[in-house]
């Protein structure tokens, strides 16, 4: 299988820019630390959202039930064998945050 592997900056609140099958995004990534859990969201370059909040959890397709068609054609997901993501865990490499194009 192919895919990208997509940093997660060591910040609670982050945006940076990606290139996912030819089109540019902004990517966010939020640690909520009162409820251990991280989000992420996808925008276009104007800062327009896609998607939004969308909790990480592992092992799982994350964009499966959002039929949104601006989203690139593919699955973002989490590679680790956690059952929970915290803080420090794309950080330390336990977990990588990946879109698998279709």
């Amino acid at each position: 299988m192919e895919y990208t592997i997509i940093e997660v900056p060591d910040m609670n609140d982050s945006v940076s820019r990606i290139v996912l099958a030819g089109t540019q995004y902004l990517i966010r990534f939020t640690y909520n630390d009162t409820a251990d859990y991280w989000t992420f969201g996808l925008y276009t370059p104007l800062n327009a959202p896609i998607v939004i909040g969308i909790k990480i959890i592992p092992n799982f397709p994350l964009n499966l039930f959002y039929g949104v068609t601006s989203l690139p054609f593919g699955v973002f997901g989490v590679m680790t064998n956690l059952d929970h993501i915290g803080r420090d865990d794309f950080r330390n490499g336990k977990a990588k945050f990946i879109f698998a194009p279709v």
